[in-house]
């Protein structure tokens, strides 16, 4: 089944996690044609592993990218044979299944790929040059003549030529002499004589023809320390299979590259493309899982994508350009980049993505359960900071009202103090987390700034490592080739906030906020980073001078 993911914006915060989160779970619900996944595409801040850790839910799993890769076509379903088996199985096998590549595993040990290009130059070399020189395995002998062991004395692989009885045996033996010192296999009818003599010279080994299953060969063979084996067939078609029996490991000239199941589509299909082979293998650490051929390169595939909580590119995971993007859930602004096809859009002016999620559960009449209430409404009352935002509005209020009551929770206010009061402590946090663990990007003309916002249950601490802070958003600022870099420190209690800032010539100071020393401000009554304190830096950096 195919996977569809349901991914939050960078820097994941407890409404994205939440409403990915609660969405897959939707979808799963009234979409059976596809598996929806919820993922995370950054690490999880201290109040989202609360409410996953209080409700044991496993959270989203962390996804890097959803560029194509190798195990996005990977052929991992496939006939294999072992490398002792005949070249003769090989062949039936490839007809059969129609398979241009074949993989040798002894066990689950990889040993090489085999394909229409190995068995071509087997057969072009053994028809050219001097007399082919072959390692036989006795073992096989059955496996492709039909007939039966006469003598099995040694049936220890060995290399020898191919030779027939079928002249006179004066002219057999002065052939015989001119390859001394190797000894051939000798492929004769009921020729007395001749086998006699290959059983004194202790040939290896000696295929009888013509000669009928219960029939006795009145020759001496206690001596003999070699193999005989009796063929059903004629002499003909006995060589012809006889060297058709050869291990497929003779065929194994050289190893292609191999490729991992995490390497890129395109870094794969160069490489093989690149290359003379018809196929590579693949693994995932040690382990071989399958193998591509030119023909998994054919169309490259694209991976499937809904967004909640933001509808920009560069917010979201890598790759995104190469993916279909099949909704968006969303309560931010639109700056959504150009689709291949119409797409569904669930964007409306609320407080928190949570709410529009479930608005959707109501819209396709999906009953909430008390799991999905709570997760929907630890997102609400996060995003909203508690309900106090001023992106709240009547319609996360009338959710938050339904919700709680689903999920049983009597007082939403202490609910939502008890989800922040996990939130990091900034004398104790690494201020690398706290600033980039919900950091936002902007751009306006040529600017571009970003926002870090943090909520905690006191400001009493800021002072103590203002200028710690500072010193990360200037390496936060360079990180993300930023102009200006900030962060809003909101105190859910107490209803208001700090802003500490790196330096910006000529703009910084003209903030209309009280600056209580260089790079903190005051910001009374400020809790939202989207509706009050964004349009303020907005306006700032929009004033000429």
């Amino acid at each position: 089944m195919e996977t569809i993911y349901v991914t939050g914006h960078r820097n994941p915060d407890l409404d994205s996690v939440c409403s990915a989160w609660c969405y897959a779970r939707l979808k799963n619900k009234i979409d059976k044609r596809f598996k929806y996944e919820p993922i995370r595409i950054g690490h999880l801040n201290e109040t989202t592993k609360y409410q996953f850790r209080k409700t044991r839910v496993t959270p989203p799993r962390f996804v890097k990218d959803v560029r194509a890769r190798v195990r996005d076509v990977v052929i991992d379903q496939f006939p294999s044979l072992h490398p002792e088996d005949p070249i003769y199985s090989l062949v039936n096998l490839m007809r059969e299944k129609h398979a241009s590549v074949v993989p040798l595993l002894d066990g689950e040990n990889y040993f090489g790929l085999l394909s229409l290009d190995e068995i071509t130059s087997f057969f072009l070399k053994e028809n050219a040059g001097e007399r082919p020189h072959y390692r036989f395995e006795p073992e096989n002998f059955s496996k492709v003549i039909r007939g039966e062991f006469i003598k099995k004395s040694k049936m220890k692989p060995f290399e020898a030529y191919i030779m027939t009885g079928a002249m006179e045996f004066d002219i057999y033996c002065r052939r015989i002499n001119s390859l001394l010192p190797d000894l051939p296999v000798l492929v004769v009818g009921k020729r007395i004589e001749h086998i006699q003599y290959a059983i004194d010279k202790q040939f290896p080994a000696i295929i009888l023809t013509g000669i009928e299953p219960n029939e006795k060969i009145d020759i001496n063979l206690s001596n003999y320390k070699g193999i005989i084996y009796k063929s059903y067939e004629d002499t003909a078609e006995t060589i012809r299979l006889l060297r058709m029996s050869l291990p497929l490991r003779r065929l194994v000239a050289k190893d292609p590259p191999r490729v991992m199941v995490d390497d890129l589509f395109d870094d794969a299909k160069r490489l093989l493309m690149n290359s003379d082979y018809r196929g590579l293998p693949v693994f995932e650490g040690e382990k071989f899982v399958g193998f591509v051929t030119r023909r998994c390169f054919l169309e490259k595939p694209r991976k499937k994508v809904i967004m909640v909580d933001h509808n920009e590119l560069s917010q979201s995971i890598e790759g995104l350009e190469e993916a279909d993007i099949l909704e968006i859930i969303d309560h931010h602004r639109l700056d959504a980049e150009r689709t291949r096809q119409p797409i569904f859009i669930a964007s409306e002016p609320v407080g928190s993505t949570c709410t529009i999620v479930y608005h959707q559960y109501l819209r396709w009449s999906v009953r909430v359960d008390r799991l999905t209430a709570r997760m929907l409404l630890a997102g609400i009352i996060s995003d909203t900071v508690i309900l106090k935002s001023p992106t709240t509005t009547p319609q996360d209020l009338r959710a938050v009202t339904k919700l709680a009551k689903i999920a049983q929770i009597d007082n939403v206010y202490e609910f939502g103090e008890e989800l922040f009061s996990v939130a990091s402590l900034l004398n104790k946090a690494d201020p690398k987390q706290v600033i980039e663990g919900d950091f936002k990007t902007y751009q306006t003309g040529e600017v571009r700034f970003g926002i870090g916002q943090v909520e905690v249950t006191t400001l009493t601490k800021v002072d103590e490592v203002k200028e710690k802070y500072i010193l990360q958003l200037e390496a936060t600022k360079q990180k993300y080739g930023l102009d200006w870099a900030m962060l809003l420190v909101t105190d859910v209690i107490a209803e208001s906030s700090i802003l500490l800032s790196t330096n910006y010539p000529q703009k910084e100071r003209a903030l209309i906020y009280p600056l209580d020393s260089p790079g903190k401000y005051r910001l009374k009554g400020v809790l939202s980073r989207k509706k009050q304190l964004l349009p303020e830096v907005l306006s700032v950096l929009e004033e000429g001078g």
